[in-house]
């Protein structure tokens, strides 16, 4: 039997000595999952898993479950067509999440252990520079190094303005334009792809992402359905799902993201012209709105800076603010920003009082 090389995969010192701590359990990776089912690959070929009973019961959310990307202690087994159990989660290095759709406090974890994330748009119909914050944010928050990957350059006649557009965001971050109809339209991104290293494809369904994975693997490993001028094809991704690549490490496709919301950011350096100008403010809490000798807003009136720019990190700075609150400690901190200069929550009480007693009088 031909073992397959964990070092490829990611497999690092540090993490084999912390799996001596755990006697008779096998290291593997997770490469994929559907709802409570694991595939998790070991040096003896791919297995299927599941979680123990006892790991169910220990974690208290949705982001302490296994996910695509993490290495995990399994039962040992010869059998690769026996199901295995998952017993402990072997310690994360990077973590790329997502708020979960439709809730407001749960997270998703979309990949953990990446080296690289491949921030991936089109130069057609799908660019945006306000989502592009977005998930630049919550890359350099994850703890992996972001890319920016400009997907179906063959569809765009306005690449150098975009680019422009781009670098007034991006800031100390890698740009690459893609193809991946040309031969060597994809070239650039294996400067990333190393024995060991990890990259994750993030972006909008139907950028390119699994068609740039086909070619890095010189195989059809996903189906695509085929590229629209009005930028609405779609590939068949449902899944995070981990692939390795014989000597250049691993690459993650995962499913699209349209909507992104933010769990955790790093503001500071997505956003690190804003916050180089907040230095120069009078006040340290300057709020960039009315104070006097405020450098943001000077910024924005000697058009060093957009006001589309400073709205986007407002935005993104009130929802993380807002992260793990409920629905009532949100309406708190709103009313506290309200009433900011007049005592916080006892002045609004105080408000909220007098308006109800003026309800009465008529």
């Amino acid at each position: 039997m031909n073992l397959i090389d964990m070092k490829n995969l990611g497999l690092t010192e540090d993490l084999l000595q912390e799996s001596t701590l755990y006697k008779n359990l096998t290291i593997g990776r997770i490469s994929s999952q559907y709802k409570n089912s694991y595939k998790v690959i070991t040096e003896k070929g791919e297995l299927t898993a599941t979680i123990s009973g006892k790991f169910h019961h220990s974690v208290s959310g949705a982001s302490e479950y296994p996910a695509v990307g993490d290495f995990v202690m399994v039962t040992h087994t010869e059998n690769v067509h026996e199901k295995v159990i998952i017993h402990q989660i072997l310690t994360r290095k990077s973590v790329f999440a997502r708020k979960s759709a439709g809730t407001t406090a749960d997270t998703q974890v979309v990949a953990t252990n990446i080296d690289t994330i491949f921030i991936c748009m089109s130069l057609n119909n799908d660019f945006n520079l306000r989502r592009l914050e977005r998930y630049l944010s919550i890359a350099w928050d994850s703890g992996a190094i972001p890319v920016i990957v400009l997907t179906k350059s063959d569809l765009c006649n306005e690449i150098q303005g975009r680019l422009n557009d781009i670098s007034s965001i991006a800031l100390g971050v890698d740009v690459l334009v893609t193809s991946s109809i040309s031969n060597d339209g994809f070239q650039s991104l294996k400067d990333y792809l190393k024995e060991g290293k990890t990259v994750a494809f993030i972006g909008s369904s139907g950028v390119g992402k699994s068609s740039l994975i086909n070619r890095l693997a010189g195989q059809d490993i996903f189906e695509t359905n085929a590229i629209r001028n009005d930028d609405k094809g779609r590939h068949t991704t449902t899944r995070r799902e981990l692939i390795p690549l014989p000597n250049l490490g691993v690459v993650i496709d995962t499913p699209g993201m349209r909507e992104l919301g933010i769990i955790s950011a790093d503001l500071s350096k997505s956003f690190a012209d804003i916050a180089e100008l907040a230095t120069r403010c009078r006040f340290n809490d300057c709020t960039h709105k009315s104070e006097p000798n405020c450098a943001v807003q000077k910024a924005i009136q000697d058009g060093g800076l957009s006001l589309e720019r400073l709205e986007s990190y407002r935005k993104l700075s009130k929802e993380t603010k807002y992260d793990g609150l409920n629905s009532k400690m949100i309406e708190k901190e709103k009313i506290n920003e309200m009433f900011q200069g007049m005592g916080g929550m006892k002045q609004a009480r105080k408000f909220i009082k007098e308006q109800n007693k003026k309800k009465h009088r008529y």
